[in-house]
């Protein structure tokens, strides 16, 4: 009832970790962290303060979104709910700060996104650092609407881009297809 809640920003401190919980919910987590920067008066720069870690749980459609969506390192803000907790660990007393989150998404002050609609995303469409980059790009989704990829196309040809650099064109048509919640949205041209 009386539930500490908070918006924290920082950066995605480890990989996701993605599962299935027993009652067959998805479940993510990941480290979170919020690094305070402070003003050195004598050299007129900035310099770190200090960091808090914080794990990050989520549950469901948001679960999957995450696994599907973030990337070590990158620039977040996670809106949730606090609880600290304490325990003993191999004798040693320890306190851990979590978050349930309830929103999260990539801080745009810092970079760009560009949003799907959720239509059954899939953990794992985030690249791992290390991995081949060069490989070809997976076919698009069957199962995406009419005119949209399932994932930006190689090359950041994204938002309304064409591969030949031509904008796209918007579609008077509404597409046939609507998301969670049936707001549709416009179908745009290849």
């Amino acid at each position: 009832m009386y539930e500490t809640r908070v918006t924290v920003n920082g950066r995605v401190a480890t990989q996701v970790d993605h599962w299935t919980a027993p009652s067959g919910a998805p479940v993510s987590r990941f480290r979170l962290a919020s690094t305070v920067r402070r003003l050195d008066r004598q050299s007129g720069s900035w310099t770190d303060a200090f960091t808090s870690f914080y794990t990050v749980w989520a549950w469901r459609a948001l679960a999957v979104n995450i696994a599907s969506s973030l990337a070590l390192g990158e620039p977040v803000l996670v809106s949730g709910r606090l609880r600290i907790r304490e325990g003993e660990r191999e004798g040693r007393r320890f306190v851990t700060a979590e978050l349930t989150a309830e929103t999260v998404g990539h801080d745009l002050s810092r970079g760009t996104a560009a949003f799907l609609r959720s239509s059954g995303a899939k953990p794992g469409l985030v690249p791992v650092p290390g991995a081949d980059i060069d490989e070809e790009p997976p076919e698009p989704d069957a199962g995406a609407p009419p005119g949209r990829a399932a994932a930006a196309p190689a090359g950041g040809q994204a938002n309304g881009a064409r591969a030949d650099g031509a904008p796209a064109q918007e579609s008077p048509a509404w597409s046939a297809h609507t998301a969670e919640g049936g707001i549709p949205f416009p179908a745009t041209a290849p």
